[in-house]
């Protein structure tokens, strides 16, 4: 298999107008999806919602057209939020551009350099223990704005030890009216699904919570309120001021990005390759991802990565080449120009709301629960540790903690079984 074989070239091969009617409603369809899920999860790391836009429009475009997946949809996802988060506290939008565009080159090396072959062999525990830990940082990072909390100027809020202690402290400000539209959300986000299928409940309960709020004329803090007017101006070009001090200050977020992006971006290859009966190519999809940062970085965007949920989406609804990523890629570029100013209307408990669905659903629990129960006790130990150091230190942390414990435990009982 080469090193760089995007799946556009073959696809296009037997291409017709009925493959092309599927791929177009797919991309649609999904681009309903990530609208909503694009401005939340922008502001749940820290940066202007329609940066969120940006980087679906401009990565997604990038990486479906590049990519080693017919079907893999790309985008800002739930995984980056804290990491983002931190990053732009502690760097500033400049540090968080150039750890993007600094990650893409990094998972364009590991394309070329093979890499995307062994990450696939990544052990079951570690996977699901940093998952599960960055679903349960993603549900503490929103407690705020679900029950309208207000911390005083000066309250550190960029750890997640540190947003435990604030929800604790500062309880006492709780904004029942945000509670309410928070469980309004949740609500529709829960019950939509039963109702229709096609239609996304994320979208739906951002229509209901504009309306209550609107109606009854709740106090409840919106994006307008938190971010002011919301441009719908397109992506621009922006060389950032490179140096060397900031390249070697940002090195270690770079690699953290490139680290998470390759592997979120192939296991959802891998569930893609299930549901359509197809087999990628792991390192050109790396070297895409690789692309799709670099663009994304330059044009205003955040770091992204395969989205599993949006690219079964696009399976399910007839997506069965990188077109369908193309088109949900422009359907989101009109978006931005016509509709983005009125995304200020949308509470912020609704975003928190649909953010909690989000983390349950990558959170993996059953998949925990189930190795806890069946497996080795090392398998479980690794999973915990993974997960522990998730939530409480730092990913790569995590994953180099569960890597190692894995080596450890492998060869210890291999050298067991040899005697």
């Amino acid at each position: 298999m080469k090193i760089f074989e995007p799946k556009i070239i073959s696809t296009l091969k037997d291409y017709n107008l009925s493959k092309l009617g599927s791929d177009v409603v797919a991309g649609i369809i999904v681009a309903i999806i990530a609208l909503p899920l694009s401005i939340a999860l922008a502001i749940a790391s820290g940066v202007a919602p329609v940066q969120g836009l940006y980087t679906a429009i401009v990565a997604g475009f990038v990486i479906a057209l590049l990519g080693g997946s017919k079907v893999n949809i790309s985008g800002p996802t739930a995984a980056f939020a804290t990491m983002i988060a931190v990053i732009v506290a502690e760097q500033g939008m400049d540090g968080l551009v150039i750890a993007t565009i600094m990650a893409g080159i990094i998972l364009v090396l590991m394309g070329v350099l093979k890499i995307g072959s062994f990450i696939k062999y990544m052990p079951h525990s570690i996977t699901t223990g940093f998952t599960s830990g960055i679903a349960l940082t993603i549900v503490i990072g929103q407690l705020k704005d679900f029950f309208g909390l207000t911390y005083p100027a000066g309250a550190h809020n960029i750890h997640t030890p540190d947003k435990v202690m604030n929800v604790i402290n500062f309880f006492s400000t709780v904004n029942w009216w945000a509670v309410l539209v928070g469980i309004i959300g949740l609500i529709v986000l829960i019950g939509w699904p039963k109702i229709n299928k096609k239609i996304p409940g994320s979208l739906i309960a951002v229509f209901a919570g504009v309306a209550v709020v609107l109606i009854f004329k709740m106090d409840v803090a919106t994006i307008g309120s938190q971010y002011g007017e919301i441009s719908s101006d397109l992506p621009k070009f922006t060389m950032p001021d490179f140096s060397l001090d900031k390249i070697g200050t940002l090195l270690p977020s770079a690699v953290k990005i490139a680290i998470l992006a390759g592997i979120e971006s192939l296991l959802s290859c891998v569930v893609s390759d299930g549901m359509i009966e197809d087999k990628h190519n792991s390192n050109t999809e790396l070297i895409a991802q690789g692309a799709g940062n670099i663009f994304s970085g330059l044009f205003g965007g955040i770091p992204a990565t395969g989205a599993i949920a949006r690219t079964a989406a696009n399976v399910k609804n007839g997506g069965r080449s990188p077109i369908s990523g193309m088109v949900h890629a422009l359907v989101l570029l009109l978006v931005l120009v016509f509709l983005m100013p009125y995304a200020k209307w949308i509470p912020m408990p609704i975003i928190a709301a649909i953010l909690f669905i989000v983390a349950y659903n990558m959170s993996e629990w059953r998949e925990f629960v189930h190795i806890c129960k069946t497996s080795h006790w090392t398998d479980i130990l690794v999973l915990i540790v993974t997960f522990v150091l998730t939530v409480a230190l730092d990913l790569v942390y995590a994953i180099i903690a569960g890597v190692v414990l894995s080596v450890i435990f492998h060869f210890v009982y291999k050298n067991k079984k040899n005697k």
